[in-house]
Order: C-alpha cells, then sequence, then structure tokens
C-alpha cells in the first residue's frame, strides 16, 4: 500500500509538471515511474478537448438494413465506451451489439472521438449492429438483449425519419423483434452450452465452435436427437480426418521400424546432423559422429577410441559427463569391434579379460604354464575343465593332478619335494595356507581342505565327512547326521559354535 501512493504521488507530480510545460521534472518522474514498473494510464483531460457538444452524423447498418443515418449530440472527448452506452439509452441497442467504424478503422473502447478526428458538427460515424450468433450469446441472453431493444421511436432527436425507419425499423428493427418473440415463446436449444463463451453447441460437437473449449464430461446427447444434414456430413469429415490420422501414426511407426531394421544391421550409428563433440568440443557434420545404442550420446570417431584404449574397466562406460548428470551406459561390442584395429581389438580383449579376472573374488587361473584360461567358480564345484588347454583343474588342491586323487596327490608330494622344485613350492604353498588358516586337514582321512567361499558347512574331497570350518571338527557325531553329542554344536539353544561362526548348520 505504501508503494502504490507512492506511484500515485509521482504520478500527480508527472501529471503536473507536463501541463507546466517542465521538461526536465517530466522526464525525472518518467524514468521514476519507469523503474518502478507502475502500470500507468495517461488521458487527457476535457479541457483539451473543443468544449462545445457538436452534432455527429451516424450511420447505421446490420444485416438486413443499410444506409439509415442519426444524428447524436456529442462532447469530442467521448470515449467509445462512452458512446456505445449513449447508443443504449437513446436507442436502445446494447453495446455489445455495437461495432464502430471511424475513419474506415475499428474504433476501441478506450478511444476518444478526437483521436479519431471527430471535432466538428457534421463529422460521421458508423456503427454496425451484429446479429446474435456474431454476438455469440446464449439463447437467455439473446432475449435479454433484444426485449425492447429494436424499437426506434419516430420522434427521437435527430432521426431521419424519411431515411432510416423503411429501411431500418421496416427490414432491420422488424426482423429483431420476430427473432425476440420466437426466442421468448421457443423452448431452450438442443445442445450443450459452452463454459466459456455460453454458445449454445449442437449436441455431438466435440469442442466448442466458437473458442473450441471442449464439451463437459458430464453432457450426454440425448438419445432421441437427429443430426441434420450438416452436422451428419460434419460427423462424417471428421470420422474421415481421423481414420487419415491413423494412417499417418501408422505409415510413421512403419518407416520408424524400418530405419531401427536398417541401423541394427550397421556396427555403428551414425549421427542424422551437425554436432558438437561433448569431450573435445570439435564440431563434426552430418555423418561424421557416432551414436551409442544404449544411451543415443554422440561422440566423434576418435575421442571413443580413446575411451575405449584407455578404460581401466572390463566392460567400457559412455564417457558423457557434465555438472549434473554422469552416463553409466555401455558401449557394446559390436560398436568396440568396429572402432578398433584387430590388434587393438585383441589388446582390448586380453585386458578386458585380465581386470575381470582380477576384480573378482572366486576366479581361478588354470595351473597348465602360459595358459590362459580362468573362470570363476562356486561353492559346490571342485573341478574346473579348462577350455583352452583342455587339462582338469582341482579347486581344493589348486594344482592338476590327472589320475590321482587329492589324498594321493599330496602324499606324492612328500615323497617328490626333494627332487621336483614344482612340489616343493606346492608344499611350501599349502604350509603357507595351513599356518594362515586358509587350509585345514580333514579330521578323519588328514589330507588338506580349503573352504573356497560360503558358510563354514565343507565336505571333504575324499572321504566325504561334513566339516566345521571354524571348529576344524566333524559337524556331526558317530551317529551320522543331526548327532550333536560328538561334533559341532552350532546354534544348539541359539548359541553359535565359536565367535568367528558362519552358520554351518
Amino acid at each position: 500500500m505504501e508503494l502504490k501512493g507512492k506511484v500515485e504521488t509521482v504520478a500527480h507530480e508527472l501529471s503536473r509538471a507536463i501541463e507546466q510545460g517542465d521538461k526536465e521534472s517530466a522526464m525525472e518522474l518518467a524514468r521514476s515511474l519507469a523503474e518502478q514498473r507502475a502500470p500507468i494510464t495517461f488521458q487527457l483531460k476535457k479541457s483539451a478537448y473543443h468544449a462545445q457538444e457538436i452534432m455527429l452524423r451516424v450511420g447505421v447498418e446490420d444485416s438486413q438494413a443499410s444506409g439509415a443515418t442519426i444524428t447524436m449530440k456529442v462532447f469530442p472527448s467521448t470515449n467509445i465506451a462512452t458512446l456505445k452506452t449513449k447508443m443504449y439509452e437513446e436507442y436502445n441497442f446494447h453495446p455489445r451489439m455495437q461495432q464502430w467504424i471511424i475513419a474506415q478503422r475499428l474504433a476501441k473502447d478506450h478511444e476518444t472521438l478526437s483521436f479519431h478526428g471527430i471535432r466538428q458538427d457534421g463529422d460521421t460515424a458508423y456503427v454496425y449492429l451484429l446479429s446474435m450468433k456474431q454476438v455469440n450469446t446464449s439463447w437467455r441472453e439473446q432475449v435479454l438483449l433484444l426485449k425492447g431493444a429494436p424499437q426506434l421511436a419516430i420522434d427521437q432527436p435527430g432521426l431521419n425519419n424519411e431515411d432510416f425507419l423503411p429501411l431500418l425499423d421496416a427490414r432491420g428493427t422488424q426482423a429483431h423483434m420476430n427473432e425476440v418473440n420466437s426466442l421468448a415463446e421457443a423452448a431452450p436449444e438442443v445442445g450443450w452450452e459452452c463454459s466459456e463463451c455460453t454458445y449454445i453447441n449442437k449436441p455431438t460437437r466435440p469442442g466448442c465452435e466458437m473458442c473450441a473449449t471442449a464439451r463437459p464430461d458430464n453432457y450426454q446427447v440425448p438419445n432421441a436427437y437427429k443430426p441434420d444434414q450438416e452436422e451428419q456430413q460434419r460427423i462424417k469429415n471428421e470420422e474421415a480426418a481421423f481414420r487419415q490420422y491413423e494412417q499417418s501414426i501408422m505409415f510413421e511407426r512403419q518407416q520408424n521400424y524400418q530405419k531401427m531394421l536398417e541401423t541394427d544391421d550397421q556396427n555403428l550409428v551414425s549421427t542424422s546432423e551437425d554436432f558438437d563433440c561433448p569431450i573435445c568440443f570439435n564440431t563434426l557434420e552430418l555423418g561424421e559422429g557416432v551414436i551409442l545404442r544404449e544411451c543415443l550420446h554422440s561422440f566423434c570417431k576418435d575421442c571413443l577410441k580413446g575411451t575405449i584404449l584407455n578404460s581401466t574397466e572390463a566392460d567400457v562406460t559412455c564417457p558423457f559427463i557434465n555438472d549434473n548428470y554422469s552416463c553409466r551406459s555401455k558401449i557394446l561390442e559390436r560398436e568396440i569391434k568396429y572402432l578398433l584395429t584387430t590388434d587393438e581389438y585383441r589388446s582390448y580383449l586380453d585386458r578386458s579379460l585380465a581386470i575381470a579376472e582380477n576384480c573378482s573374488e572366486n576366479s581361478y587361473h588354470c595351473r597348465t604354464p602360459n595358459c590362459r584360461g580362468w573362470c570363476i567358480y562356486e561353492d559346490d564345484v571342485n573341478e574346473f575343465h579348462c577350455p583352452l588347454c583342455m587339462k582338469k583343474n582341482c579347486l581344493v588342491c589348486k594344482e592338476i593332478h590327472e589320475g590321482l586323487n587329492c589324498k594321493e596327490y599330496q602324499e606324492n608330494l612328500k615323497s617328490e619335494v626333494e627332487r621336483n622344485e614344482a612340489a616343493k613350492k606346492t608344499t611350501e604353498l599349502l604350509q603357507a595356507l595351513l599356518k594362515q588358516g586358509e587350509a585345514m586337514h580333514c579330521p578323519k582321512c588328514k589330507i588338506v581342505v580349503q573352504k573356497k567361499d560360503g558358510c563354514d558347512w565343507i565336505r571333504c574331497t575324499m572321504c566325504k565327512i561334513e566339516i566345521c570350518w571354524v571348529t576344524k571338527g566333524p559337524r556331526w557325531g558317530p551317529l551320522g547326521t543331526g548327532d550333536i553329542s560328538g561334533g559341532c554344536r552350532c546354534r544348539v539353544n541359539g548359541v553359535p559354535c565359536h565367535p568367528k561362526c558362519q552358520n554351518c548348520h
């Protein structure tokens, strides 16, 4: 409120400065109002206009009559909105039915007669009386607008009876009166009333004919309603247009599907327009870049190739990154293969396999010298058949001892330890595993066994006894499964068998 009061004060001071011809003050005050973005309007005082009333000649026309003329006493300072009200008061034509045309220009409500050059007796303006359909009102408003409005008395001042009455009253006014009477007597139109412009639309129209507002959801077309010929043609045209739309959508889908099939046959999808590479920022022309299939990010070939060759991951991630987002999609194998040379691709595969092997906790590399075979094993698997050298690796002993079981192999190690350097190294490895707690002697057959992964339950590959890894003893007593009298008592009465117990029961 304080700001509004200040603006009003400045506006009054500006008006006074302009009226007094004070240019400097007026400029400063106008600048102040502009800085505050004050919503103001300027209007000349009546003293700026010719003070005497003038006789305005008004040509009246409607769809049924033209050329009728009346005269009205007005001031040049009168605006069009006031003129419409005066017309309504004197001749009962509602302001919404009036369109004023002065000097071949459609006059606006806030504009004055002087603005349009009306300043002396005999100046001419024209008013066109709109029909009910042009006004676009509901049938109730039409009755209110027209009732009593078109009656022009013969003794109205300034009325040219000889020209005006035969034309307007006989052909125009009488027609309006007939419309009023028919509206007053007729029942409401069948159809739905627009919530925005109140226009009465035909029942089957999905949207307003005048302003396109959607038909109310709760409106139901009357069961007995029969569309006229014009409406039937409109419905037919709409159905034809909808079928054409569906056909165009189907055609577009077929085109997109065909393009997808064509790009699926390509190892690399080329860019379809000019773009800037987000890594090197070079501008590339149509077809020079690559669009990644997984995420649709675009790069130049050199930047993608560098990303692949310098990746420290087995799966190469899309290099797109900005302040708000880092893409985690992967570059596909087919894209990588096409971007690299044969030697680069072979080197990439070797590096990726090595990275994947080193990153896995349960990976095992074949013990055959210079063999590149490796696997990721599960807890219940004890052998690995290398697909490269075709050797059978024992995952318990971590060695190849084909033709021998684990016990026989470990006993042979003892006899060969003095004359076989490999046996000596294997024996030292087993001793180190026993010392570090990563291996143990089976409590029944005494071979060295290891737990690869999972819970504390293991089974000896030789004697098949079930063992508790943390207690290093048998899982069950002499009576077998379920006998806890001489075996591990894990979780008996809810108590673990060892502080480091990982559940062997």
